[in-house]
């Protein structure tokens, strides 16, 4: 198999990242581009200059063709990245990994009998704020985490979902807020935080009743083990998109991220730790500058025989959480995880 061929199946508004980041892979090659729609493979594959194909089985028994990514509808993603693991290919998938935990857990056992690895993009753990704060997490630098919060502020608009009939359904986008917008926020709190002792929550549908079956709002207070507690909010009935805010506070000092920017408040004081990178990600501003970095990860993994770390075990965990913010939400009761 040649793991330097890749491919991309689906060719919406997230694929150019992902195209533009294969590109500036040393000895990687854009093969081959996959959509059901047929003007949209032809375009793309001119804009790439590459093969552009309407059906992703024809991916399977090439062996030009070693790594897929996947930037589909959520519906797809499990059932395309199984098939693809059996035929021995590397799977890098946008997130959600899945529609659901039970598609998550098929995917991942996939991946475990597979030749081929299972990647899952969450690139926020890439940005840089990100990384510092990690760093202070297992440095202790800062005493023990007590406590966080996560909030996003977005919008969106009625033609956002009328254009993508997929979204803002159940069956075909797996839920509204959470599980598309806020998960790449819920993925860090649960990655600061750790292991998730208990999770109270509550959804809503504020603004878009007559567009969407699902929700534009959620909150959520989390409880670690260790005995760390998140809150968080998210929703897409603001009329902006505000950059996400992240406050961590641990015994000796307060992270907080403002406008992607990471502060240190200790000792009275306020200190600048990093800021945004001036360089465009060629993508949507909210969407931050990680996709490059964690393509580039997945694609040194492989080539060097390393297992990647946000494989199918890792992007359960963002989905649990989402599942148990659902189930609180309707049964109006704390729901312990398991």
């Amino acid at each position: 198999m040649n793991t330097n061929g890749a491919a991309i199946i689906g060719c919406g508004a997230i694929a150019p990242l992902h195209a533009r980041a294969i590109a500036s892979i040393q000895n990687a090659r854009l093969v081959a581009v996959v959509d059901s729609d047929p003007v949209q493979a032809a375009q793309s594959a001119q804009d790439y200059e590459c093969e552009g194909l309407t059906d992703y089985r024809e991916l399977l028994e090439r062996a030009d063709i070693g790594i897929v990514h996947l930037c589909t509808p959520h519906h797809l993603h499990a059932g395309m990245a199984i098939e693809l693991l059996k035929a021995g290919k590397h799977v890098l998938t946008e997130k959600p990994m899945a529609l659901d935990v039970p598609s998550a857990r098929l995917m991942q056992e996939a991946a475990e009998h597979a030749a081929g690895q299972l990647g899952v993009v969450f690139q926020n753990r890439y940005n840089e704020p990100s990384v510092r704060i990690r760093q202070v997490i297992d440095s202790g630098s800062l005493g023990n985490l007590l406590c966080m919060k996560g909030l996003v502020t977005w919008t969106r608009t009625e033609e956002y979902y009328t254009n993508s009939p997929w979204r803002g359904r159940w069956s075909t986008e797996g839920g509204g807020v959470l599980i598309n917008q806020a998960i790449h926020t819920l993925d860090l709190l649960q990655w600061f935080g750790g292991d998730i002792a208990a999770v109270k929550g509550s959804v809503s549908t504020d603004v878009l009743n007559d567009v969407i079956e699902v929700e534009d709002s959620a909150h959520a207070c989390i409880d670690f083990k260790n005995k760390a507690r998140g809150l968080f909010y998210g929703t897409n009935a603001y009329q902006a998109n505000s950059p996400v805010e992240l406050e961590l506070v641990f015994e000796q000092g307060t992270l907080q991220q403002r406008r992607d920017s990471l502060y240190l408040w200790k000792e009275g004081e306020e200190t600048l730790l990093c800021e945004p990178q001036s360089i465009s990600s060629g993508g949507k501003s909210y969407w931050g500058t990680g996709h490059s970095r964690l393509i580039h990860d997945f694609y040194a993994h492989i080539r060097e025989g390393r297992r990647f770390w946000i494989d199918g075990a890792e992007g359960i965990k963002a989905l649990k959480l989402i599942a148990e913010i659902y189930k609180s939400s309707g049964s109006r009761n704390l729901v312990p995880q398991v």
